[in-house]
């Protein structure tokens, strides 16, 4: 097993996207500081590399717990063959394999973009940091690391007019109990150095005069969370932003639109498994799949981390 470098497994994700060009274009940076193998199957990836004329050579790995006949100068893949009709079938196949593999290694995940539709429309699946959370039976949290700011939705992929469930006292409370300990857990080496809870109505409410949420979420705040402090105003949070603060929202877009708008090595980092999962920061980008446009910076951020 080589052992100079780090060593790391990529999932590789949906085929019909910007996935391969990213793993092709930074494979000559990368090959010196790391170690991976791509888990997929080699008949797509190959068939991407013929179709674009590439020169890069691919290894098929024998033994991926081992990295057996590794090369360096390769792309290192195990191949999971395509036995099912259903897309999301096989992907599924593959990104088991990938979380055994980490559970068996305690090396890094990174999985690469998906179109979470084509689960959504045969199984329950709101994203895949609830995914490997629900099949591994932890508690799992969807952290946004970024280099000026960092955030963390406690919703992620759900219906907005849902949203207002998690706001319930209890539930709130054990959620962010829950997502402190992650965050503080030594083994993630993070290091906020504040906590800021933004409020859920416009203004934080208006006096109360939209709704009482975010009275509650301040009454919960300074009782039971005084490293939190808030809820601020989200429309005017992000303008003087300290590097090292973590912003907690209570749905997605509210914190994830500045976040991707502000910061340029964003990655999406899951806190809970017993290993560590990280996936740029973007989605599939298929209209410019074969068009060499795809940005790296978050990939490539994933791989060093």
């Amino acid at each position: 097993m080589p052992s100079k470098y780090k060593m790391k497994y990529i999932f590789l994700g949906d085929t019909n996207s910007i996935n391969i060009e990213l793993i092709l274009k930074s494979h000559k940076f990368l090959k010196k500081k790391l170690n991976y193998i791509v888990i997929c199957d080699k008949s797509e990836f190959n068939g991407y590399i013929k179709k674009i004329n590439s020169k890069i050579i691919v290894n098929e790995i024998l033994d991926p717990l081992k990295f057996t006949n590794y090369r360096e100068s390769s792309i290192n893949i195990f191949n999971i063959e395509n036995k099912f009709k259903e897309k999301y079938k096989n992907l599924l196949s593959q990104l088991k394999l990938s979380n055994e593999l980490c559970l068996a290694t305690g090396f890094d995940l990174i999985t690469m973009p998906i179109d979470k539709s084509i689960f959504k429309k045969n199984i329950s699946f709101n994203g895949m940091t609830e995914y490997l959370g629900k099949i591994n039976k932890r508690n799992t949290a969807m952290l946004m690391y970024g280099e000026n700011f960092s955030v963390l939705p406690l919703t992620t992929h759900i219906n907005l007019k849902y949203v207002h469930k998690s706001l319930r006292q209890s539930y709130l409370k054990k959620t962010l109990k829950n997502t402190l300990k992650l965050l503080k857990d030594k083994k993630y080496k993070l290091n906020f150095k504040s906590y800021k809870f933004l409020c859920y109505n416009p203004h934080c409410s208006e006096n109360k005069t939209i709704g009482k949420e975010d009275y509650r979420i301040s009454k919960l705040l300074n009782n039971n969370f005084s490293e939190i402090s808030g809820p601020i105003s989200a429309d005017s949070a992000f303008n003087d932003v300290k590097v090292g603060t973590l912003f907690i929202s209570t749905y997605h877009d509210q914190a994830l639109i500045p976040f991707k708008i502000l910061n340029k090595k964003g990655i999406n980092f899951t806190i809970g498994l017993e290993y560590r999962r990280f996936s740029p920061a973007h989605g599939i980008a298929k209209d410019i799949k074969f068009k060499n446009k795809a940005d790296a910076t978050s990939y490539i951020q994933c791989m060093l981390s």
